[in-house]
């Protein structure tokens, strides 16, 4: 079922989202642009299958928000790219075509996104590379999410890309002419269209053709790009004022109260996650990737002070089970507090790390703390020096063989001693203490 304003229908009119509006000055500010205090609706008229009423409601010539930047790393630095414009529009259908089935000619349309708030996001002309798009998405989408503007998720529609793209002679200025990649439903994807639009625009030209404005569709299972239409101009557009909507106005006192809502953005939070936690930079980039990991990671930080040991615990086991079962750090179900008791219980000598990776998956699996898993398992350590003396003695005694070689200067059998007595004790002998005593009495045979 579809609503009336989703369809379109005769007497209904647009009503401005005042939440839609916040989150598109909360982007603005963030991405350092000049916000308006007075912007205008336009009415984008064109004939699609998935516009019902025939035109699209948004802003041209005076939009939201001009003149910003977002900067990416690039090598060992950084590079700005600009921003043209955000402006507001609405939404509109979504066509939904078959895949692989060649006896199906019929597509499908989603007009229930109709009307839903957008902003858009114009870049300038200074991404060099399908590379540098990659990261330019990549970083525009990290800091969406930590403001909170949207779940970011692509196969639902929440973000969308198009793509421009041109090529010019090596050492010119002017851009040559330039076609749109349209619906392309990942960041890598969208890399490989352009690179393949790129090099059949190098083919055109070489061959002494010349590049027309069209729009292209990326084909992921030829990796080649697949002719839509000749692209249109502002002018086919036919833009008029919307007559339905008042300018829309921007307080200062209203973008002030905005900006105070805006959180540590993520290249600071790296940048400070390097210095108050000393953890090496490719850590502290995987570990801010989203602002509810960095935050699991602060609140264990405040119970544990071996923060590049509480990293590196997380980036390997947590980050392992979320990537497993495709879930967020927010519905992991071991509480931060539970990785620091464990992560103590190693260091104070009462479990091994060996037998800590036994436990974790019961956490995991249970919800339990370490300490109630330790105890009904049994998995506390060994530390009684006579009780692991015993098992060294018979581990030596089974294995003379071993002994003699290690006595004639083979010293690398020495690890077999130790794993020897650590199956026999489950892996719950301290390994320090193994290492100590099997050394001791290896020594005292030599002599």
């Amino acid at each position: 079922m579809a609503c009336p304003v989703c369809l379109g229908m005769p007497g209904v009119l647009p009503v401005l989202n005042k939440y839609a509006v916040e989150l598109a000055v909360k982007t603005a500010l963030t991405l350092d642009c000049t916000v308006h205090s007075l912007s205008l609706f336009a009415r984008k008229n064109y004939f699609y299958p998935d516009l019902p009423k025939g035109y699209q409601i948004s802003q041209f010539e005076e939009p939201l928000a001009e003149h910003g930047r977002l900067d990416i790393p690039v090598n060992d630095g950084w590079k700005t790219i600009g921003i043209t414009r955000i402006h507001l529009e609405e939404d509109a259908g979504k066509l939904m075509h078959p895949e692989g089935r060649e006896d199906i000619t019929y597509t499908r349309i989603d007009i229930n996104r109709c009307g839903i708030p957008l902003i858009e996001i114009v870049s300038e002309p200074d991404i060099a590379s399908p590379a540098e798009a990659y990261q330019y998405l990549t970083r525009l989408k990290q800091v969406l999410l930590y403001l909170g503007v949207s779940d970011c998720n692509m196969e639902e529609g929440s973000l969308r890309c198009d793509a421009n793209v041109s090529v010019r002679p090596e050492g010119t200025a002017t851009l040559g002419v330039k076609t749109e990649l349209k619906n392309i439903n990942s960041f890598k994807f969208v890399e490989k269209a352009l690179e393949c639009e790129i090099q059949r625009q190098i083919v055109v030209l070489e061959g002494g053709g010349t590049i027309k404005q069209q729009t292209f569709a990326y084909d992921s299972t030829r990796d080649a790009v697949v002719l839509m239409r000749t692209k249109e101009g502002s002018d086919d557009y036919r833009y008029f004022p919307e007559p339905d909507l008042i300018p829309l106005q921007v307080s200062a006192e209203w973008i002030q109260a905005i900006a105070g809502t805006i959180p540590e953005l993520p290249r600071a939070k790296k940048e400070r996650f390097i210095s108050q936690y000393s953890l090496p930079a490719q850590n502290a980039e995987i570990i801010t990737a989203t602002c509810e990991l960095a935050s699991y990671f602060e609140s264990a930080a405040k119970a544990y002070s071996d923060y590049r040991k509480l990293c590196n615990w997380i980036l390997s086991e947590v980050l392992m089970v979320l990537n497993e079962r495709k879930i967020s750090i927010t519905e992991f179900p071991v509480p931060p507090q539970h990785i620091t008791r464990l992560l103590e219980l190693i260091d104070k000598n009462i479990i091994s790390g060996k037998i800590a990776k036994e436990v974790f998956p019961e956490m995991v699996s249970t919800g339990e703390p370490p300490e109630s898993i330790i105890k009904k398992k049994g998995l506390e350590q060994i530390t009684d020096t006579a009780s692991i003396e015993q098992v060294i003695d018979d581990v030596l005694t089974r294995n003379a063989k071993e002994v003699e070689q290690y006595l004639s200067g083979k010293e690398k059998v020495f690890g077999f001693f130790v794993g020897e007595v650590m199956k026999a004790t489950r892996g719950k002998a301290n390994p320090g203490l193994v290492n100590s005593l099997i050394k001791n009495k290896l020594l005292r045979m030599k002599k």
